[in-house]
């Protein structure tokens, strides 16, 4: 494999990811459960993810993101004080997300996030069928995040994103229909679709295992797929990545960071990050990062030296995952490596079988290919 002398193209952080570690109750899907009341010194927290924000003070950095479990469980008083320590960072307009819990925001936090100068929310809807909430353990029902997002529209936001989930246990391709209807009705510009994803250990994942509940076929998950490329390329959405479909002009920048493998900082507990040529994650456990961050030291639970090798196949394995495939050209900038040298073969094996799309100018994945791009992707993760 031949590279160049300087696999890497830029150790500047493009993106800042804040990872607030709260959610309201407990998610039957992916178990997830930190309750700032009880549970957590939620002042304690927001001050040492202040404080380590406070670390990279003077780094420019393009992009934020404010998210985790649910940075709206906050309320609006800490959320606006979270929100000015970022702001710190912040040397130029940007795109600056806070993801929202539709169950929790009022018109007095949405201004205040106006105010702040977040341009983009996303809000964790999951479906627009009742029965499906519940099936999810989610606390918010779906009057509440139509009006959730109608009111953010209201206070003058006009970059909205939803996220969706199919293949939910008990939904049908006409329920999964009607909750893509529902997002177009409301204006949306973007929506992420994802199939569910049941986490062992978690109470959805006991209730199948005893067939208590029946999960979705693999034929009907791979059908609501299909139907949501196909729906929203109808209402106007571009599929730009294989799960995010986007209005011309608002795919979220800063996770197209992350598939373009940008370096990026993340901040709070269990966040990663991707910078100086190392991958890091902080300390997972809320009560030990607050800790190291009071007593000055680092939250740094695991660290690990991006070697050439890897930062190629991370590059290979995310730039497939957008519709718009690798430029040839630019892999080579950001990697070093020359794609057709490295890969060549595995991608014509692809081509033949109908999965991959290969030209002078890049590679990508076929229509054909999505519904099973996981297993086609695995074959770029190791050289």
């Amino acid at each position: 494999m031949r590279t160049t002398a300087a696999p890497f193209s830029s150790d500047d952080p493009t993106g800042l990811y804040v990872h607030v570690p709260f959610c309201e109750g407990k998610c039957a899907y992916c178990g997830f459960y930190s309750e700032p009341i009880g549970r957590c010194d939620t002042d304690r927290v927001v001050s040492a993810i202040e404080a380590e924000l406070e670390r990279y003070r003077g780094t420019a950095v393009q992009t934020f993101y404010v998210g985790g479990g649910s940075p709206t469980c906050m309320g609006t008083k800490r959320l606006g004080r979270l929100l000015d320590a970022v702001a710190v960072l912040r040397s130029e307009p940007g795109e600056w997300t806070v993801e929202c819990n539709p169950g929790q925001v009022d018109r007095a936090m949405l201004t205040m996030l106006r105010q702040r100068g977040v341009n983009r929310l996303s809000f964790g809807v999951q479906s627009f069928a009742a029965a499906e909430l519940a099936v999810l353990g989610r606390r918010h029902g779906v009057k509440e995040a139509i009006r959730a997002v109608r009111l953010a529209q209201d206070v003058g936001f006009d970059n909205i994103g939803v996220d969706l989930i199919y293949a939910i246990p008990g939904s049908t391709l006409g329920s999964w229909e009607a909750s893509l209807r529902a997002a177009m009705a409301l204006g949306v510009q973007h929506v992420s679709a994802y199939a569910l994803s049941i986490e062992g250990g978690t109470p959805l994942h006991k209730a199948i295992s005893t067939g208590r509940v029946e999960p979705v076929d693999e034929e009907t998950d791979r059908a609501m797929y299909e139907m949501a490329i196909d729906y929203l390329a109808s209402a106007g959405f571009e599929q730009y990545e294989i799960s995010n479909f986007a209005r011309a002009g608002y795919a979220c920048e800063h996770n197209l960071g992350y598939w373009e493998n940008r370096p990026f900082i993340g901040v709070g507990p269990s966040a990663a990050s991707h910078w100086r040529r190392q991958r890091t994650t902080n300390v997972a456990d809320i009560g030990r990062y607050v800790e190291a961050i009071e007593a000055g030291a680092t939250v740094c639970a695991e660290r690990e030296p991006l070697e050439a090798s890897r930062h190629i196949c991370e590059t290979a394995v995310l730039g497939l995952r957008m519709r718009q495939g690798i430029d040839r050209m630019a892999f080579a900038a950001r990697t070093g490596a020359d794609f057709g040298e490295v890969f060549g073969a595995t991608a014509e094996r692809y081509r033949r079988a109908g999965l991959m799309e290969v030209d002078a100018a890049g590679v990508r994945l076929s229509r054909q290919a999505l519904p099973v791009a996981d297993s086609v992707l695995c074959d770029f993760a190791a050289l």
